[in-house]
């Protein structure tokens, strides 16, 4: 005789959190031409839109022009659909020399019902530099 077991594992853990960390920096509306032939939102529209956003957050820090360097760990966990509003999150995790490390979380509003779900996040390093492209210090403010 076999038997049916269900099993149910809920896990809380840092890594889904229940709100955004950081502070909002670009929200925009997934649009029809942001997607590819299946109409699902392409991964480096979204991958882009983090990149703007948290270039926004490296530069107001830096006081500097920065340019993006790197980018470690992504994860895309769930898809972004046509109508959702995206809204990027970042946060300055670790300042450098001439670099800073900035999380990004990227949180969408679901079309019609609301929802709010975290979609992606990833680690973007930027570093800052002068009119020539040469790295430069961070600006650091007086402690």
């Amino acid at each position: 005789m076999l038997r049916r077991i269900e099993l149910h594992v809920v896990i809380f853990s840092a890594e889904m959190p229940d709100q955004p960390k950081g502070e909002l920096v670009i929200q925009t509306i997934a649009m029809p031409k942001d997607t590819n032939r299946d109409g699902d939102i392409f991964g480096g529209w979204l991958i882009s839109q983090m990149d703007l956003g948290s270039a926004i957050l490296a530069a107001k820090v830096a006081k500097a022009r920065v340019v993006t360097v790197a980018l470690e760990a992504m994860s895309f966990l769930h898809p972004v659909r046509v109508g959702d509003t995206v809204a990027c999150y970042a946060r300055v995790e670790k300042i450098g020399r001439t670099s800073m490390t900035i999380p990004v979380e990227v949180w969408v509003t679901r079309y019609m019902t609301g929802e709010q779900v975290r979609v992606t996040h990833g680690v973007f390093i930027y570093v800052a530099v002068d009119r020539t492209g040469k790295p430069i210090p961070v600006k650091r403010e007086p402690a």
